[in-house]
């Protein structure tokens, strides 16, 4: 499959990448990964493996979208919720959860 990275267009298969990726230790996943084989590796990893280019040059998305499209599972960071408020009482809360005003 054709794909462009980093504005550089690579010729991509899944069986190419599982071979090209075999022997290579995954580092720790902080952030998106892509599921190859039976390990997870972050894709900036993936990306710098398969193109041999610096993992400045191109995004995640980038590699997300091409290894999505050659049948590899790609995971990415859940939405972070909201922050949880740190100076509200038990009191205060329970009050906000019966629907009273909060005092300022």
């Amino acid at each position: 499959m054709r794909c462009v990275i980093a504005r550089f267009p690579f010729d991509l298969t899944k069986s190419g990448v599982l071979e090209t990726m075999k022997d290579v230790k995954p580092e720790p996943v902080t952030g998106a990964s892509v599921i190859i084989g039976r390990r997870h590796y972050p894709v900036k990893q993936v990306g710098q493996v398969i193109t041999r280019q610096d993992r400045r040059d191109f995004s995640a998305g980038e590699v997300l979208r091409a290894m999505a499209q050659l049948g590899f599972t790609c995971r990415t960071l859940p939405a972070a919720g909201p922050a949880p408020a740190l100076s509200v009482s038990p009191l205060q809360r329970a009050s906000v959860m019966l629907g009273a005003p909060v005092p300022a």
